[in-house]
């Protein structure tokens, strides 16, 4: 999501809050968004998919200090007309004046750099860049959660100046604009403020540069994390890192690092939603004469008591024995399933013989009324 899709979001609205509401008060909301309209709890409900996209997309801007700040800023120099100092008693449309000049990242300082910059020194980025990784978990591990190793290679704070870029680890004051940042510019009847172009609007400059990382603050490298999957990923879902992407130059913000989750089948379960699904092969009798059968779940074992006359295909219910996910479990959903003998020795033959008699003799028709016959 960039700056100049930022500006048509009302994202307090869509998260139910208002624009002054504290942190806690916006994750407290997205949470119950997030809860009563995931779409693992209302499949098929297009209009509750769409609330809940809403609700994260919102969450990803103003649930983050950096991006909530750049996005008030945003808003309110839309709601004045133009961007900080911008003076006009004239109707002009922010985005045809600057020419598209929103940046990728969402960065302000590049709406004013497009404006005014053109043709001259790039701005510089606000913070590091996004990084993405896919990974690849068996069906358990992804119901359960887990931790793995990932290894990444891109920029990584300096060593030697501590991602400062200068060598004694402190930057000069920029002395253009005496470290405010910003560059006041009367053109005619309108007043403009613009970012530093001699400190990119950071308020200082490197004098000293770190022979290292040549004043940038980053090095190209090797690192390497480990990575909380939680509980109760499904296979396609992306888990954001904060702060785990490519270091800012000189000391700004790492990006973030999002990891797309790939979920192998497993051979015994399969998932709808939290709840996990497994077939058991049982005999006649155990149906016939009802008993208990050993089912395993993601843990230990549970034994299922089965009713007498229970007929083949039905599933019986284990509550809370599906995948835990957050605060919810799911259940465990029991489909019995009879395996007939292909070879039988005389004795089981001559049972069976006896019973198909006397269950003849007792009236029992398998086959009374399937066809439509009394």
């Amino acid at each position: 999501m960039n700056t100049s899709e930022w500006a048509d979001k009302n994202y307090y609205a869509d998260l139910g809050v208002s624009s002054s509401a504290s942190h806690d008060d916006i994750k407290r909301a997205y949470r119950k968004l997030a809860r009563d309209n995931h779409p693992d709890k209302n499949p098929g409900d297009k209009k509750a998919e769409e609330r809940f996209k809403r609700a994260a997309e919102a969450y990803d801007v103003v649930g983050d200090e950096t991006k909530r700040k750049e996005y008030d800023q945003l808003k309110a120099m839309l709601a004045s007309g133009g961007p900080r100092g911008f003076r006009s008693s004239q109707n002009i449309n922010v985005e045809d004046l600057f020419g598209g000049g929103f940046s990728q990242d969402g960065s302000l300082g590049d709406i004013f750099g497009g404006l005014f910059n053109r043709g001259g020194r790039a701005p510089q980025p606000s913070r590091g860049a996004d990084v993405e990784a896919d990974i690849t978990l068996d069906f358990r591990e992804a119901a359960k959660g887990t931790t793995i190793p990932l290894q990444l290679t891109g920029d990584a704070p300096c060593g030697s100046c501590h991602g400062s870029g200068s060598a004694s680890g402190h930057p000069t004051r920029c002395p253009k604009c005496n470290g405010t940042g910003f560059l006041s510019e009367s053109r005619g009847a309108f007043g403009f403020s613009q970012p530093c172009d001699e400190c990119h609007g950071t308020g200082s400059v490197v004098t000293d540069p770190c022979i290292d990382c040549q004043g940038t603050g980053t090095v190209h490298k090797q690192r390497n994390i480990r990575v909380r999957i939680p509980a109760g990923v499904v296979d396609g879902q992306k888990v954001r890192l904060a702060g785990q992407g490519e270091a800012g130059p000189n000391g700004k913000p790492s990006g973030d690092l999002f990891v797309t989750v790939h979920v192998t089948p497993d051979k015994i379960f399969t998932r709808e939603g939290n709840d996990l699904h497994v077939t058991v092969p049982v005999s006649f009798t155990e149906l016939a004469l009802g008993g208990t059968i050993t089912v395993p779940t993601l843990g230990q074992p549970v034994r299922v008591k089965v009713p007498a006359g229970t007929p083949n295909g039905r599933t019986l219910r284990v509550r809370g024995r599906g995948v835990e996910k957050g605060s919810s479990k799911g259940d465990l959903l029991v489909t019995v399933d009879v395996k007939v003998p292909t070879t039988l020795d005389a004795n089981a033959t001559s049972a069976l013989r006896a019973y198909a008699q006397a269950e003849k003799d007792s009236g029992f028709d398998p086959r009374a009324g399937w066809n439509g016959s009394e």
